[in-house]
Protein backbone atom coordinates (compact mmCIF):
# COMPACT_ATOMS: atom_id res chain seq x y z
CA UNK A 1 0.00 0.00 0.00
CA UNK A 2 0.89 3.50 -0.67
CA UNK A 3 0.39 6.71 1.03
CA UNK A 4 0.53 10.12 -0.32
CA UNK A 5 0.35 13.23 1.72
CA UNK A 6 0.04 16.73 -0.60
CA UNK A 7 1.61 19.77 1.04
CA UNK A 8 2.44 23.56 -0.07
CA UNK A 9 -0.42 25.17 -1.19
CA UNK A 10 -1.75 28.66 0.16
CA UNK A 11 -2.74 31.72 -0.75
CA UNK A 12 -0.08 34.19 -3.18
CA UNK A 13 -0.53 37.85 -5.30
CA UNK A 14 -0.67 36.95 -9.28
CA UNK A 15 3.36 37.00 -10.11
CA UNK A 16 4.37 34.95 -7.00
CA UNK A 17 5.70 31.38 -6.41
CA UNK A 18 5.09 28.28 -4.33
CA UNK A 19 6.21 24.87 -4.21
CA UNK A 20 4.12 22.07 -3.29
CA UNK A 21 5.64 18.99 -1.54
CA UNK A 22 4.31 15.52 -1.91
CA UNK A 23 5.34 12.87 0.77
CA UNK A 24 4.81 9.09 -0.25
CA UNK A 25 5.28 6.20 2.34
CA UNK A 26 4.84 2.43 1.76
CA UNK A 27 5.46 0.30 -0.37
CA UNK A 28 7.58 2.51 -3.34
CA UNK A 29 9.30 0.08 -6.15
CA UNK A 30 12.16 1.70 -8.15
CA UNK A 31 10.32 1.60 -11.49
CA UNK A 32 7.04 4.20 -10.93
CA UNK A 33 5.96 7.54 -12.25
CA UNK A 34 4.60 10.79 -10.13
CA UNK A 35 2.83 13.74 -11.62
CA UNK A 36 0.13 16.35 -10.75
CA UNK A 37 -2.86 17.07 -11.68
CA UNK A 38 -5.34 19.83 -10.58
CA UNK A 39 -8.57 20.82 -10.38
CA UNK A 40 -10.28 24.30 -10.64
CA UNK A 41 -13.82 24.71 -9.32
CA UNK A 42 -16.21 23.42 -12.12
CA UNK A 43 -13.65 22.10 -14.30
CA UNK A 44 -12.35 18.32 -14.54
CA UNK A 45 -9.12 17.13 -13.61
CA UNK A 46 -6.11 17.97 -15.63
CA UNK A 47 -2.76 17.13 -15.98
CA UNK A 48 -0.24 19.29 -14.65
CA UNK A 49 3.29 16.77 -15.21
CA UNK A 50 4.94 13.92 -15.04
CA UNK A 51 8.24 12.72 -13.41
CA UNK A 52 9.97 9.20 -13.89
CA UNK A 53 11.49 7.21 -11.82
CA UNK A 54 14.88 7.67 -14.59
CA UNK A 55 13.96 11.39 -14.24
CA UNK A 56 12.27 12.17 -17.91
CA UNK A 57 9.55 14.91 -17.64
CA UNK A 58 6.65 16.02 -19.50
CA UNK A 59 4.80 19.02 -18.80
CA UNK A 60 0.90 20.39 -19.86
CA UNK A 61 1.86 22.50 -22.95
CA UNK A 62 0.57 25.59 -21.32
CA UNK A 63 2.88 25.26 -18.04
CA UNK A 64 6.31 25.25 -19.93
CA UNK A 65 8.13 27.18 -18.50
CA UNK A 66 6.92 28.32 -15.30
CA UNK A 67 6.36 25.00 -13.18
CA UNK A 68 9.24 22.46 -12.62
CA UNK A 69 8.64 18.76 -11.24
CA UNK A 70 11.83 17.23 -8.81
CA UNK A 71 11.69 14.40 -7.01
CA UNK A 72 14.22 13.91 -3.95
CA UNK A 73 14.30 10.27 -4.54
CA UNK A 74 15.92 9.38 -1.26
CA UNK A 75 13.19 10.74 1.07
CA UNK A 76 10.33 9.58 -1.43
CA UNK A 77 8.87 13.43 -2.24
CA UNK A 78 8.16 14.98 -4.79
CA UNK A 79 8.32 18.68 -5.62
CA UNK A 80 6.28 21.18 -8.08
CA UNK A 81 8.02 24.72 -8.27
CA UNK A 82 5.39 26.89 -9.28
CA UNK A 83 6.82 30.73 -10.89
CA UNK A 84 4.72 33.38 -11.77
CA UNK A 85 1.62 31.85 -10.71
CA UNK A 86 -1.72 33.43 -12.66
CA UNK A 87 -5.32 33.82 -11.10
CA UNK A 88 -6.29 30.90 -13.79
CA UNK A 89 -4.12 28.66 -11.88
CA UNK A 90 -6.24 28.82 -8.95
CA UNK A 91 -7.10 24.73 -8.02
CA UNK A 92 -6.82 22.02 -5.76
CA UNK A 93 -3.58 20.56 -7.09
CA UNK A 94 -3.44 16.68 -6.70
CA UNK A 95 -0.05 14.18 -6.77
CA UNK A 96 -0.25 10.92 -8.28
CA UNK A 97 2.02 7.37 -8.14
CA UNK A 98 1.80 4.61 -10.56
CA UNK A 99 2.99 1.95 -10.34
CA UNK A 100 2.64 -1.55 -11.57
CA UNK A 101 -0.75 -0.12 -13.58
CA UNK A 102 -2.37 1.24 -9.82
CA UNK A 103 -2.67 5.10 -9.67
CA UNK A 104 -2.17 6.30 -5.67
CA UNK A 105 -3.66 9.96 -5.20
CA UNK A 106 -2.88 12.51 -2.81
CA UNK A 107 -5.40 14.20 -0.80
CA UNK A 108 -5.14 17.48 -2.94
CA UNK A 109 -3.66 21.04 -1.32
CA UNK A 110 -5.29 24.07 -2.59
CA UNK A 111 -3.96 26.87 -4.51
CA UNK A 112 -5.32 30.33 -4.75
CA UNK A 113 -4.11 33.00 -6.32
CA UNK A 114 -5.42 36.40 -6.14
CA UNK A 115 -5.08 39.09 -9.22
Amino acid sequence: QVQLVDSGGGLVQAGGSLRLSCAASGTIFGINIMGWYRQAPGKQREWVARLSSGGGTNYADSLKGRFTISRDSANNTMYLQMNSLKPEDTAVYYCKLNQWSKDYWGQGTQVTVSS
